[in-house]
């Protein structure tokens, strides 16, 4: 059944007008007519069947019938990500969404590639990710800040997952074995609170400075995916992987 992202208050009898991109979504491209249903959802009132009562090439119409999933708060998981090129950065945040991400907070570094992105186009893919995958809420894309900006404004409360591309090399910069980083499922599996985030990296890697940086903040766990350098989207795709299934809602009943 269609699903659809609305800002709307939901309530049984409420009619829902849908904006106009929805609504020539529902009846010109999904050919949707008057008597059919689809699901609506909003971020906080759970997810509601409704009921087309008006659809022509310009408005659609639905009134709520009864809510079908009550609303329920996704994993406690952020996902802060270096600006890398688009379409790499638009398949962050689609996979983000699809693998329950509450949010995407997206970073400056010295060494990304960019500085700006198109915030309105990634909470639009977002959405998307978010009606197709049964969620029931759309996680936030977060303007891009700096690097030591938001280290410096960081809640202590919640843990810092760096993925660390050099982790495994105890000669490294930061030197001996005290720095070395350690897999992410045997720091997931000790870890301690609800509230954590991901921190990937851009194509060019983390500054020697902030690497120095992010191993002195007591709230960030240094970590490595494993033997092999990946891309910033697989890395994101499988630190989500790996933490969904060590503490996120992967590890509850459907």
């Amino acid at each position: 059944m269609i699903r659809l992202f609305v800002p709307n208050d939901l309530k049984a009898g409420a009619e829902i007008a849908l904006g106009s991109d929805q609504a020539r979504y529902m009846t010109l491209v999904m050919r949707q007519a008057v008597g059919d249903a689809a699901l609506l959802f909003n971020g906080h009132d759970g997810e509601w069947r409704g009921i087309v009562v008006e659809a022509s090439k310009k408005a659609c119409r639905l009134r709520l019938e009864q809510r079908t999933r009550e609303q329920a708060a996704p994993p406690d998981l952020d996902l802060v990500v270096a600006l890398v090129k688009r379409a790499r950065l638009e398949t962050i945040v689609e996979k983000a969404a699809e693998l329950g991400a509450r949010r995407v907070r997206l970073v400056i570094t010295r060494r990304t590639q960019a500085d700006h992105t198109n915030v309105a186009r990634l909470a639009a893919i977002a959405t998307e990710a978010a009606e197709q995958t049964g969620r029931l809420d759309v996680p936030e894309i977060v303007a891009p800040e700096k690097l030591d900006r938001m280290l410096a404004s960081w809640d202590p409360a919640r843990r810092l997952m760096f993925c660390d591309e050099a982790g495994d090399d105890p000669e490294a910069e930061w030197g001996g074995e005290a720095g070395r980083a350690r897999p992410a499922l045997e720091v997931l599996a000790e870890g301690e609170g609800s509230s954590w985030a991901i921190l990937i990296g851009p194509e060019g890697g983390f500054a020697p400075e902030e690497r120095a940086a992010l191993r002195a903040a007591p709230f960030v766990a240094p970590v490595t995916l494993g033997p092999r350098i990946l891309r910033a989207d697989t890395a994101a795709i499988s630190a989500l992987t790996l933490w969904q299934a060590a503490r996120g809602d992967w590890r509850e009943a459907p």
